[in-house]
């Protein structure tokens, strides 16, 4: 898994065998290494995050702080995904 950062325990990655087609660029948090049903965050073209799930049951106020991060880096976020997958889709 593309690992973009990190933030403190968790790390927010890409999973790399994402659909066909491209969904819109999600990244996933997880604490520690990456897993298969981790939180998703979409991000959209204007850099804010949409929340999909919290699979990894993230405490609230974590979140919410990991979340700021990504908005704050989305630029960087949207880089790594178009370096990996050469392309891509956003919801909004």
């Amino acid at each position: 898994m593309p690992q973009v950062f990190k933030v403190g325990a968790y790390w927010v990655y890409f999973w790399a065998n994402e659909n066909e087609p491209l969904e819109p660029v999600p990244v996933h948090i997880a604490e520690g290494a990456p897993v298969a049903n981790a939180t998703k965050v979409w991000i959209t073209k204007s850099g804010k995050c949409l929340l999909c799930n919290n699979n990894s049951h993230i405490p609230e106020n974590v979140l919410r702080n990991i979340i700021r991060v990504i908005e704050a880096r989305s630029g960087e976020v949207i880089r790594k995904w178009m370096d990996f997958f050469g392309e891509a889709n956003f919801f909004c």
